[in-house]
């Protein structure tokens, strides 16, 4: 029914893929890719700030963040599938792809000594003991309480890296690709935990490293996954341990007298709500079901035009048959979610059925692969991210309040995790001599 909200979608995509891959060359060996996901949303975004743009305003701002979870599910099954595809390689990369998962801790060292630079005192241990995604929150409330510091500052990297993470981390992939890395590393290390970040982070990727485009999807996938599955694990158990001892040390030595603690006040009140780990949807409903494929159905058919139009491929049927693939996993994965016992994500699920539909051995693969090579990830991304940037603008405010050094130490905690990563990546692949 949000007709306004589809349509401006639409062509802010249209105009992004228009615009096309933009390639800046900083040096004779440095260049930064742009990608069209960046324009579709900061476009989203800036429609919605712009006051006299009437199709655009809080209403369909909320509606946008409600479709982010049904959305995100065509997404990640169009990287399962990849996954499934080339399980004999990963085989052979399997302990690089499971060891780069320690990476994460990197954030810690790398980002903590900076918030206390800054002046952050035990906000600190919120924002560095983790990325800050949805799963990572729930650890930081259920251990130190709603009204905590570390909460605020898990809060903050959260709200900050909504506006700003998946700009960042396209832009920090690219950067990265400069660097003696190995393609197949920079994609391990691109599956950080959030999906959103795992896609802006591989798509420079696949626009620099063309022939190794199927390979970087799939291991990126499979890393990501592993990170959904044992992130939370590794932040309970090494992450938030490892954060308060290093604070102890660290904050006589480096901390500043001054503080930059972030008042409770920076946020809404319904802030604390809104990103707990709760399901979007609770009830199953018949209608609830049907709305679920109608809108499945208005984001296939947007991701179609904009992939056409992109030039990513010409057919539009087999494209578009290849969207309605993704999204039935997507749909299933939901389904799961709800209908079956242990709570276990739709994320999960998903990711799951994508794997084993096209594993090599799997009857549907060849018919799945088909048609889902058709669709490229860069067009799922952009009309993602389009629906993201207008979800971010009734955050804007938040953002604002929450001041430059938050902002330093977000990017400073995604590159720590990212760096982290890449280099046990790289160092472990190079040590089975997969590369």
């Amino acid at each position: 029914m949000e007709y306004k909200l589809h349509i401006t979608v639409l062509i802010l995509v249209i105009i992004a893929e228009i615009i096309g891959v933009q390639r800046f060359n900083l040096s004779n060996t440095v260049s930064i890719v742009i990608m069209p996901l960046l324009y579709a949303m900061l476009i989203g975004l800036g429609l919605y700030l712009w006051k006299d743009f009437k199709y655009i305003g809080k209403h369909e701002s909320k509606v946008a963040e409600g479709l982010m979870i049904l959305f995100m599910t065509p997404l990640l099954a169009k990287l399962a599938i990849s996954s499934g595809q080339h399980l004999d390689i990963l085989t052979h990369v399997g302990p690089a792809i499971v060891l780069q998962e320690f990476g994460n801790l990197g954030t810690i060292f790398l980002a903590l000594p900076v918030a206390l630079l800054l002046g952050f005192k035990r906000e600190s241990i919120g924002m560095t003991s983790s990325i800050c995604r949805e799963p990572n929150l729930g650890v930081i409330f259920k251990r130190y309480g709603f009204t905590s510091p570390e909460t605020r500052g898990v809060l903050t990297v959260f709200v900050i890296g909504t506006i700003i993470g998946t700009v960042f981390i396209s832009l920090l992939s690219s950067f990265f690709t400069a660097l003696p890395f190995h393609p197949y590393a920079l994609a391990m290390a691109s599956g950080i935990g959030s999906a959103s970040m795992n896609a802006a982070a591989v798509t420079p990727l696949l626009a620099i490293y063309p022939q190794y485009s199927s390979t970087i999807q799939a291991f990126s996938g499979f890393s990501n996954l592993i990170s959904f599955c044992f992130g939370l694990y590794m932040t309970i158990f090494i992450g938030l341990p490892l954060t308060e001892k290093l604070y102890y040390w660290l904050e006589p030595i480096i901390g500043r007298t001054t503080s930059a603690t972030i008042p409770e006040e920076s946020y809404e009140n319904d802030k604390i709500k809104k990103v707990k780990i709760d399901k979007e949807i609770k009830k199953l409903t018949p209608k609830r079901v049907g709305e679920w494929i109608i809108l499945l159905l208005i984001f296939s058919i947007i991701v179609t035009i904009g992939n056409y139009v992109g030039g990513h491929s010409g057919k539009l049927v087999t494209t578009f048959n290849g969207m309605l693939i993704l999204s039935a996993i997507g749909f299933v994965g939901i389904l799961c979610e709800r209908l079956l016992p242990k709570n276990i994500s739709s994320i999960i699920y998903v990711s799951v059925i994508g794997i084993l539909l096209s594993m090599p051995w799997s009857p549907v693969a060849n018919m799945i692969i088909y048609y889902v090579e058709e669709v490229n990830l860069i067009a799922i991304v952009t009309v993602y991210l389009g629906y993201v940037g207008i979800s971010i603008g009734r955050d804007w405010k938040q953002f604002k309040k929450l001041g430059y050094r938050g902002i330093i130490v977000t990017c400073f905690v995604i590159t720590g995790t990212f760096l982290g990563s890449v280099l046990i990546a790289q160092a472990v692949l190079m040590l089975t001599g997969s590369i």
